[in-house]
């Protein structure tokens, strides 16, 4: 009876130490984030876990420098920086508690090993281009005809008037 009640005493233990690990990598996770700055220093962004924007900078000569469309690039640009950067610290902390094996970015992104065709939607299609894979929606000859057909009678009704 004592061997029996060390062996769940060992195992409560375990699952404590388990738990203790799951809510320390829950913090470092939570407090993830990453910077990065635009290479002429116009435009900085932070981002938190998760890549969500938490922080945008924009110098006075960003507005001067840059046309609202280059600006809004230079946005773009830099914040996807900064939620790569957030990214790989994110990887760094999994990888700590997983196995050897296992691709945090996968894990990440909830695909963990499987094959693309694996986890694709029905209504599209992997194709391996063999230096990556691309998605997209398959044709649905039916909806493509109804599609075809209703903008025809509208390109008729539009002529006619």
């Amino acid at each position: 009876m004592d061997d029996h009640r060390a062996q769940v005493e060992e195992l409560l233990a375990d699952y404590r130490r388990s738990r203790e690990q799951l809510a320390s990598v829950q913090r470092e996770l939570a407090a993830v984030s990453g910077q990065a700055s635009s290479p002429d220093g116009t435009v900085a962004a932070t981002v938190g876990s998760g890549g969500k924007l938490v922080g945008l900078e924009l110098s006075e000569m960003a507005y001067r420098r840059h046309r609202p469309e280059q600006l809004a690039e230079l946005i773009v640009r830099t914040v996807a920086a900064a939620a790569a950067s957030a990214a790989e610290d994110t990887y760094q902390t999994l990888s700590a508690v997983l196995p050897a094996s296992t691709d945090p970015a996968a894990l990440v992104a909830g695909t963990a090993d499987l094959k693309p065709s694996e986890y694709a939607p029905d209504d599209t299609e992997t194709v391996d281009l063999g230096h990556q894979s691309v998605r997209g929606r398959r044709d649905d000859d039916e909806d493509n005809e109804q599609r075809e057909s209703w903008l025809d009678s509208e390109l008729i009704d539009r002529r006619v008037r």
